[in-house]
């Protein structure tokens, strides 16, 4: 889900070069027409990364790291554009209507696709069946954490506190408010929700002890738990994260509630195959490199390097299992 990212995060924008609409380009020999010709050899000119959401954010850094790889690969500029609004679904809608030529890409998040639709009426959501996928590319968890202050230290904890707990998210929409609503309910706590525009203001009131606990991507989070100003309560992937390795997942405390946020490189659909087997074999080499995989390990972000088929097919089974859950429970993430 698209987020501001904390200090650390921010570090990693002069790494990956996060400046917006910065064009990333190759080291020599680069193309720099200001986009393809439509004559010869795809690509013929810069091929522009749009991002749903603002500079900073996981999907802004990880659409940089994979732009400069691909930008390098094939030996042309690739600008990246923030596009950011309704969790992606701005730059989304922009990108299924450009021309599919393969000089219009962008890597869009799982819950534009999962968890959005559940927000909005069905003429608003954004379908997988509208973009053709190239590939997946990382898989970004999320984390429930609390202030040391509030003596919490797992999810029984807040269930054997007699009060009702205010919980932050990053938004309506979004994996992190997901996850937690159905947390509390499956758990049977007295819950109240206090959205906030994004990951840095969500953290901000974590840290202030202005909320209970937040859930947020483990990205925001861990330098500051591993700093002790912030203490993991669940993890909401099937397993424990490496990243996280001593913090139990929900399912292990007996929570059955398991919510990811994921991406994917995406172009228009009907984008001819040769240009989408460029485009792929480009992100694969990319994926190879030293640099990209220290970039996911900095970010805190597993590799979900999968055929576009995988891509779809998760999409479908958590859209699925999400809506099965909230009708469950009788939950609306719309208010």
């Amino acid at each position: 889900m698209p987020t501001s990212r904390t200090a650390p995060r921010r570090i990693l924008m002069g790494v990956v070069g996060v400046v917006t609409a910065m064009t990333l380009t190759a080291c020599g020999g680069v193309k720099t027409t200001s986009s393809g010709g439509g004559d010869g050899d795809y690509p013929s000119g810069n091929i522009e990364f749009s991002v749903g959401a603002s500079a900073g954010g996981s999907s802004d850094l990880i659409s940089r790291a994979l732009a400069q790889g691909i930008a390098k690969e094939l030996g042309v500029s690739a600008p990246v554009i923030n596009k950011p609004g309704a969790n992606g679904a701005l730059a989304a809608k922009e990108l299924q209507a450009a021309k599919p030529d393969g000089y219009k890409v962008a890597v869009q998040n799982a819950s534009l696709f999962t968890i959005t639709p559940l927000t909005v009426s069905p003429s608003e959501a954004v379908k997988i069946e509208d973009f053709d996928v190239i590939t997946g590319v990382s898989r970004d968890d999320y984390v429930m954490a609390t202030n040391p202050k509030s003596g919490f230290r797992s999810i029984d904890d807040m269930k054997k506190a007699g009060k009702t707990i205010r919980y932050g998210t990053t938004g309506v929409g979004t994996g992190a408010q997901l996850a937690s609503a159905l947390t509390f309910k499956t758990a049977g706590i007295d819950a109240t929700a206090v959205p906030f525009d994004g990951g840095a203001p969500n953290l901000t009131a974590l840290l202030g002890n202005q909320v209970d606990v937040s859930t947020m991507q483990i990205g925001e989070a861990i330098e500051n738990i591993k700093a002790g100003k912030l203490i993991p309560l669940a993890v909401f992937s099937k397993e424990r994260i490496p990243y996280l390795p001593d913090v139990k997942t929900a399912i292990e405390q007996g929570f059955d509630v398991q919510v990811t946020q994921y991406r994917f490189l995406t172009a228009p659909k009907g984008t001819p195959e040769n240009v989408k087997a460029k485009l792929l074999e480009a992100a694969k080499k990319t994926f190879a490199t030293e640099e990209y995989k220290k970039f996911n390990e900095q970010n805190s972000l597993t590799p979900m390097e999968v055929s576009p088929q995988e891509v779809i097919d998760s999409l479908q089974k958590d859209a699925s299992t999400y809506k099965a859950k909230l009708d469950e429970f009788g939950i609306s993430l719309a208010g």
